[in-house]
């Protein structure tokens, strides 16, 4: 007889009515109806009223009790069975409960225990259902009749919407669990990815397509933003030079009633000549003011004329510059097919040692695109090799550093239009000696010579090897012009006007013409100003000079090639000058549209010919 404590009342059940139960819920369809279900209660009383029908009367609880009670009994003695083999005797049924629970998922037998310990009865996925006469009524009405409402229903399987895993030793409640079930029912589902249908190419492609629309944009709006800044330093320029003629005019005004008058009967013959006014050295200005008959002049301050002067200089450097970009489109020569080759030009450069070889090579390759027939490089032997392997259109000679390198150069100079010294020449006291000897050759011959880069600290050593030569043009950038003015003038140079240092240079040199490369390029032949402010670029790389001297080798020859009638009133170096600058500036901005900051003198050089198309030929 085994005694079966319900918690409230105690009661016998015999061990014939426990095989039984054990037979009923043994059964593989009850099994399958308690695993993985929490709401087992209408199993419990399909069970009982079987049992009913077999005689015995129990309610659902009872038996869930019951089998829970056997269950624990079975593990404590499965537990002993692994220590001493002999645990097993203390229940009575293990046999039964082997053959029912070995084919069960594993419980561990201490979760077992503590879960009983604690008054969980949650075992195997069970639930307890609370108050029996509250929660069930239909169980009271079977525990006080003895009748059962479901005996003739058969097992039936029921599965909540959302199954959760129980954990065997989990110290969460069943009433926990329902909880965070109900939650987990209630989520909202989470949406699908949705994804593009486009394939990996054509996103790149499109990518690509935007990064270049949006660069497109930047250059066309830092364009329009440099035309602005032009417009506005334009604008600046001219309310400057109006003060400036507003103070002529006032000064004019107040040195007028100092002038000592004429006696009333003198002869005009008998007046004083006028004293000529103090000028800057190397000036030259073409307007006095007019001799009144009846006056005589005293020595009157030189300041309005000064600024006449600057005032007059600035109005005819604005109408040349306008003008010159027709004359640089009339120098150049026409392409036809009666022409043999060399005819349109064929230039020398003068440079190119060890350190050195970009240089020449940058001059000599931008010469034969701007339109030179033969370009030649007369260079050092160990910067020849290094040369020829830049391009095969060039034609080097290895003799500069030769002990007869002034002779073999002096065989090729009847067959060259012009020559660039310096680019690459470097400053050993050799190679300045015999460019110098070179220069002496060439002006013998009445060759154009352009001189850059180191030929030109060989002109601040000894400036009297170019200077007066009327073919000579310098090409100084603002340290090697400061270098130049203050070996010419002994002192230092003047920053604050440009325009005018430059001047005084060129008078200095004895007219020589002088482009001062900066901001905007300076032109000047002593006589006249002319300004280039084509529009480049912010970025300066090394190697723009080198292409500014190589395109103005051939256009200084092209110049010197036409008749004198079609320079006007201009002459042919500035002719010239202004066309290399204007062309090196649209290479650097065509450039820099393309690559930006990363723009090199390869990239620029790249662009010669459409550049050279667009200011001459279109």
């Amino acid at each position: 007889m085994v005694i079966l404590s319900t918690g409230t009342n105690d009661m016998s059940i015999t061990d014939l009515e426990t095989r039984a139960l054990l037979d009923i819920w043994g059964e593989q369809d009850v099994q399958t109806a308690l695993d993985g279900n929490f709401r087992n209660s209408h199993v419990y009383r399909d069970v009982a009223c079987r049992l009913g029908e077999m005689g015995f009367e129990r309610t659902p609880e009872q038996c869930r009790i019951r089998v829970k009670s056997l269950k624990r009994q079975y593990y404590q003695a499965k537990e002993g069975t692994k220590k001493n083999g002999q645990y097993h005797k203390i229940c009575k049924f293990y046999d039964e409960m082997e053959r029912i629970l070995s084919n069960r998922p594993h419980i561990d037998p201490q979760d077992m225990m503590d879960s009983t310990a604690i008054g969980d009865e949650t075992m195997d996925g069970t639930e307890e259902e609370g108050d029996v006469g509250i929660d069930h009524p239909q169980e009271a009405y079977v525990e006080s009749t003895g009748e059962c409402s479901y005996a003739e229903h058969p097992v039936k399987l029921e599965y909540p919407p959302l199954p959760i895993p129980v954990t065997v030793g989990n110290s969460t409640t069943p009433r926990q669990n329902n909880i965070q079930s109900g939650l987990s029912g209630t989520r909202p589902k989470r949406s699908k990815k949705r994804y593009t249908n486009l394939s990996l190419d054509k996103l790149m492609e499109k990518f690509l397509e935007q990064s270049m629309e949006a660069e497109e944009n930047f250059y066309k709006y830092e364009e329009q933003r440099l035309r602005v800044e032009d417009r506005r330093r334009e604008a600046e320029h001219s309310r400057e030079l109006q003060m400036l003629q507003v103070l002529g005019q006032m000064f004019a005004g107040i040195s007028s009633p100092a002038a000592t008058p004429a006696p009333p009967h003198s002869h005009p013959s008998q007046m004083a000549p006028p004293t000529a006014a103090t000028h800057p050295p190397h000036v030259h200005h073409h307007h006095r003011p007019a001799e009144h008959p009846n006056r005589g002049m005293a020595s009157a301050p030189a300041h309005p004329l000064v600024i006449e002067r600057s005032f007059s200089l600035g109005n005819a450097m604005q109408r040349s510059a306008e003008n010159l970009l027709p004359l640089v489109r009339n120098i150049v020569p026409p392409l036809t097919q009666k022409k043999h080759k060399g005819q349109d030009g064929r230039v020398g450069i003068i440079g190119g040692c060890r350190e050195y070889t970009g240089a020449p090579y940058f001059a000599a390759i931008s010469a034969l695109k701007v339109g030179a027939d033969l370009s030649h490089v007369f260079c050092t032997k160990d910067a020849a090799t290094v040369i020829k392997s830049y391009s095969p259109e060039l034609i080097v000679h290895p003799v500069l550093d030769g002990s007869n390198a002034v002779d073999e150069v002096e065989k090729w100079l009847p067959r060259l239009h012009s020559i660039v010294v310096g680019p690459g020449l470097g400053r050993d006291d050799k190679l300045l000696k015999n460019a110098k000897e070179i220069i002496e050759k060439s002006k013998a011959r009445d060759i154009p010579i352009i001189i850059d880069a180191d030929g030109l600290w060989l002109v601040a050593q000894q400036p009297s090897v170019i200077q007066g030569y009327q073919k000579g043009i310098l090409t100084p950038n603002f340290m090697e012009f400061s270098r130049l003015y203050e070996a010419v003038h002994h002192e230092p140079l003047d920053s604050r006007d440009n325009q005018r240092s430059v001047m005084q240079l060129s008078a200095a040199m004895g007219n020589l013409t002088v482009v001062l490369k900066g901001e905007e390029d300076i032109i000047t032949d002593g006589n006249r100003v002319i300004v280039c402010s084509q529009e480049g670029s912010g970025r300066r790389c090394g190697g723009q000079g080198d292409l500014l001297s190589g395109s103005l080798g051939v256009l200084a020859h092209w110049a010197f090639s036409v008749p004198a009638e079609t320079m006007k009133s201009t002459t042919p170096p500035l002719v010239a000058a202004y066309g290399a600058c204007a062309l090196t500036r649209q290479c650097n901005r065509q450039a820099f549209h393309k690559h930006g900051r990363a723009t090199t003198t390869s990239d620029m050089i790249q662009e010669i010919g459409s550049a050279f198309k667009t200011l001459f030929e279109s």
